[in-house]
């Protein structure tokens, strides 16, 4: 789609502070963004079923079998050995969670961080003896720690677990202590993460390169009014497209989940197949702890990280809630003021081996690429070819019924997360390439406000 802006949609440059005044409506200059009180508020997490969670249609019955399969996988918690009852092996030596499911749950299995935060109670699981960080609450997001720098000012960027199996009654003699959160904080070396949900991911997965290409190189004049750029994260072996995780790091949903499982919950798998941390007595279980099984016929059966990746493969993309002449309008301002050049409205999948995943329409409101996003949203981190202030364009199906925003789950409020993209630039990094569309947002009017979160509510 093609179309011009109007002269009151196109981004200022001038560097005012105070803009106008008139009933109802401020708006002043700050970081590189003109920003407006005009009343229009976040409707909220919307209430009503899930829009999300079931496998796609047009599954085999072998297909879904392997789908019901994963889920329960999915779903399982781990033990160190898999001593304590229902409980899978491998957990630990450090980990953020004990399972998958715990933190991929809102609004249902495969979501994201969930309304109680399970990081909570999993402190103190089978006796474990962690404290619970300052920055992890039972209302708040469920979050990774990464320190974007070593002591010796050289990069970092690795997850460093919020917690260890000391204590736990099925971890005798393990004895390692957590990170020092609270001094990374002070010397700001400390960012969050929160979990991406993976609803539609095999839908993403089967979107071709050069779909994603043809999709960067479209609507250039309005992207370059607005100065939105933005690139395709890369594979360091083979050049294609990468478009997993908040930087778009991950190549396919089986990396995604052999990678996070390992550093995530601390279970090695035939992916990522060295624990994080070998320290003597913390070693409880021949590596990899998760790998293909063989029965006693000599048939293999699919490891949990196979097993993982065939369920969000087949996870279906999710659905709009119910429509109103409110929420229609809103898609219209949100692409009449520029969302829609990063935030694509859908995309065509490829021809896929799994006939239910072929020639579907995404509707995953990205354009999978990089962003700039300016020294407000920046962590200091580079994964692949991404800098430290890029992010992948966040999809947003699913997003009426997400809890947190942001890659830090920062907010809950979705005026607070249009309005946190803009930032003005550093000596370090360029303005954000949002800033623009910000600003846009920024001057509608309060009916017409209300009208685009009306809509995002409704996705």
């Amino acid at each position: 789609m093609s179309f011009m802006f109007p002269a009151k949609y196109l981004a200022r440059k001038s560097h005012w502070f105070v803009l106008a005044i008139v009933p109802a409506l401020v708006l002043m200059y700050v970081g590189g963004v003109v920003e407006a009180n005009n009343g229009a508020r976040d409707p909220g997490v919307r209430s009503g079923p899930p829009g999300a969670g079931t496998p796609i249609a047009g599954l085999s019955t072998n297909e879904l079998s392997f789908f019901n399969a994963g889920l329960t996988n999915f779903e399982e918690v781990d033990s160190v050995s898999g001593t304590i009852a229902n409980t899978g092996t491998g957990l630990g030596p450090r980990f953020n969670g004990e399972g998958c499911a715990q933190c991929h749950a809102q609004p249902a299995t495969g979501g994201t961080s969930p309304t109680v935060n399970p990081q909570v109670a999993a402190a103190t699981d089978q006796g474990a003896t962690n404290r619970v960080p300052f920055f992890i609450t039972i209302n708040g997001p469920v979050r990774e720690a990464r320190f974007p720098y070593l002591p010796n000012g050289q990069p970092d960027g690795g997850v460093h677990d919020l917690y260890t199996i000391t204590g736990r009654t099925d971890a005798p003699g393990c004895s390692i202590q957590q990170p020092n959160f609270a001094q990374a904080q002070q010397q700001n070396n400390l960012i969050f993460r929160i979990p991406t949900p993976v609803f539609g991911d095999g839908l993403i997965e089967e979107i071709a390169d050069a779909t994603i290409i043809a999709n960067m190189n479209s609507n250039q004049q309005q992207k370059h009014l607005l100065g939105i750029a933005g690139r395709p994260n890369t594979s360091g072996n083979d050049g294609t497209i990468t478009r997993f995780g908040w930087k778009a790091q991950n190549k396919s949903v089986e990396v995604f989940a052999g990678e996070a499982y390992n550093v995530e919950v601390g279970v090695t798998n035939e992916l990522f197949n060295t624990e994080r941390d070998q320290t003597p007595g913390c070693q409880f279980n021949a590596t990899p702890e998760d790998s293909m099984n063989f029965d006693q016929s000599g048939t293999a059966l699919p490891s949990d990280v196979a097993r993982f990746a065939i369920f969000m493969k087949m996870l279906d993309q999710p659905q709009p809630g119910p429509g109103s002449p409110s929420t229609q309008h809103g898609a219209q301002v949100f692409s009449n003021i520029g969302c829609a050049l990063c935030h694509t409205p859908s995309m065509q999948t490829g021809q896929s081996t799994i006939a239910a995943l072929s020639h579907v329409q995404a509707n995953l409101f990205s354009d999978v690429l990089l962003h700039h996003m300016g020294p407000g949203l920046a962590d200091n981190v580079s994964q692949g070819v991404a800098g430290g202030d890029e992010f992948r364009t966040a999809p947003l199906w699913g997003l009426g019924q997400r809890i947190f925003f942001m890659h830090d789950g920062r907010t809950t409020d979705l005026v607070q997360a249009i309005r946190a993209h803009g930032s003005n630039g550093n000596r370090q990094y360029p303005s954000s390439e949002a800033n623009g569309v910000v600003n846009n947002y920024n001057q509608l009017s309060s009916s017409d406000q209300q009208d685009l979160l009306n809509f995002l509510r409704s996705l």
